[in-house]
């Protein structure tokens, strides 16, 4: 229901939503989207951003928002976190929506929009789960320094990333992995396309031992500032045609990057 005052009813919103995705199979979707909390009032404003919390639901409250746009629900592996989120957003009147692994495949979500950022070109959709891909094969026209690609990674991403320079080659082609790619697995793909870089937001040992072994650079941003190009891309959507909701972002701290940061001053 639309009332006269330009607010929209939740459901409203969540139909348009789901007409931006070519929508293969209902099942994943509606595992992997959806509304977690209805606060059963109609929405004006809505706030972005990656992670469900309970600080990026204050800053909701801050900024007088109706309803929330993530990329994330509340962790599952954070304990208790998920009941104190729906909590809070009860407390407050807030609505909440999420959009997970749909956001990673479509073509305006997280790792488009980075590549597009980027100014790379895609030529090939990679890590397919359930008909689903969320990583992405993209190539330069005319290639870069290394250095001078991570410089630009790190202007984009407003925060400084981990970096291997394990070959000498110009960046030409590049393999995306958004947020958790840290696998073995997921870099494999990279390897066996022939990416002379991997970017992704997670790693481990076995990360950067493989990516050494192989002969890849390897490029580890943070799991949240990797996606935020992709939620922003959905928000931003939602006022293409019709301008009568207020889409307003809602800021996240850099706590991956800052823990590198700290780590980094401890040692010297």
């Amino acid at each position: 229901m639309r009332r006269g005052d330009g607010s929209i009813d939740v459901s409203q919103i969540v139909e348009r939503i789901n007409e931006l995705f070519n929508v293969t199979n209902k099942e994943i979707y509606a595992s992997e989207s959806g509304v977690t909390y209805h606060a059963d009032k109609e929405v004006k404003k809505i706030g972005y951003c990656v992670n469900l919390t309970l600080e990026t639901i204050e800053e909701a409250r801050i900024h007088g928002v109706d309803m929330m746009i993530t990329h994330h629900d509340a962790w599952d592996e954070i304990y208790g976190l998920k009941e104190a989120c729906t909590e809070k957003l009860a407390a407050y009147g807030i609505s909440h929506y999420y959009n997970h692994l749909p956001l990673d495949d479509c073509n305006f979500g997280t790792n488009d929009s980075l590549l597009k950022k980027l100014n790379l070109e895609i030529i090939k959709r990679t890590h397919e789960w359930e008909g689903l891909f969320f990583g992405r094969i993209a190539q330069y026209e005319k290639e870069i320094e290394f250095k001078d690609f991570v410089t630009k990674l790190e202007f984009l991403l407003e925060e400084p990333v981990r970096f291997w320079q394990f070959n000498d080659k110009m960046v030409n082609r590049v393999g995306l992995v958004c947020g958790n790619g840290g696998t073995t697995t997921c870099l494999k793909e990279a390897v066996e396309n022939k990416c002379d870089v991997y970017i992704t937001g997670e790693y481990n040992l076995y990360t950067i031992q493989y990516a050494q072994f192989k002969g890849i650079n390897l490029i580890i941003g943070s799991h949240t500032f990797t996606e935020f190009f992709g939620i922003q891309s959905l928000a931003l959507k939602l006022n293409d045609n019709k301008k009568e909701l207020e889409v307003v972002r809602l800021n996240e701290e850099h706590y991956e990057a800052n823990i590198r940061i700290k780590l980094k001053e401890t040692s010297i």
